[in-house]
C-alpha cells in the first residue's frame, strides 16, 4: 500500500521560510501528479502547487513567487519551499498523489502536517 508522511511543519514568524517535505513508500513520479494542499480552520481544503509527471509545475496565484515545489527522485521526496510566509498561510499541509488515466482513478493522502505563522 502506497503511503506519504509529510514533515516539516511548525511555528514560523512572518516573513519567515519553511520547507516541507513528503516521502512515499514507492517511487511515484512517473505517472502520478504530486501536489501539496493545505486546509485552514473552517474553510476548504485548496490546492497550493502540483508537479507533474513531466516535471511541469502548477501554483495557486496565492503563492506565486513565494513557494516552490519540487522533487527528489532518488529519496521519494516531494518538498514544498515556503518563503515570506504570512498569516494567512496557516494551515494544515497535506501531500496528493494522483493518477488520472482515462476512467481509471487512483489518488492517496498523507496525514498532514501543522503550519503556523505567526509572531
Amino acid at each position: 500500500q502506497v503511503q506519504l508522511a509529510e514533515s516539516g511543519g511548525g511555528l514560523v514568524q512572518p516573513g519567515g521560510s519553511q520547507r516541507l517535505s513528503c516521502v512515499t513508500s514507492t517511487s511515484m513520479w512517473t505517472i502520478y501528479t504530486m501536489a501539496w494542499y493545505r486546509q485552514a480552520p473552517g474553510k476548504r481544503r485548496e490546492l497550493v502547487a502540483a508537479i507533474f509527471s513531466d516535471g511541469s509545475t502548477q501554483y495557486a496565484d496565492f503563492v506565486k513567487g513565494r513557494f516552490t515545489i519540487s522533487r527528489e527522485e532518488a529519496k521519494n521526496t516531494l518538498y514544498l519551499q515556503m518563503n515570506s510566509l504570512k498569516p494567512e498561510d496557516t494551515a494544515v499541509y497535506y501531500c496528493n498523489a494522483e493518477l488520472r488515466i482515462g476512467a481509471a482513478h487512483d489518488e492517496y493522502w498523507g496525514q498532514g502536517t501543522q503550519v503556523t505563522v505567526s509572531s
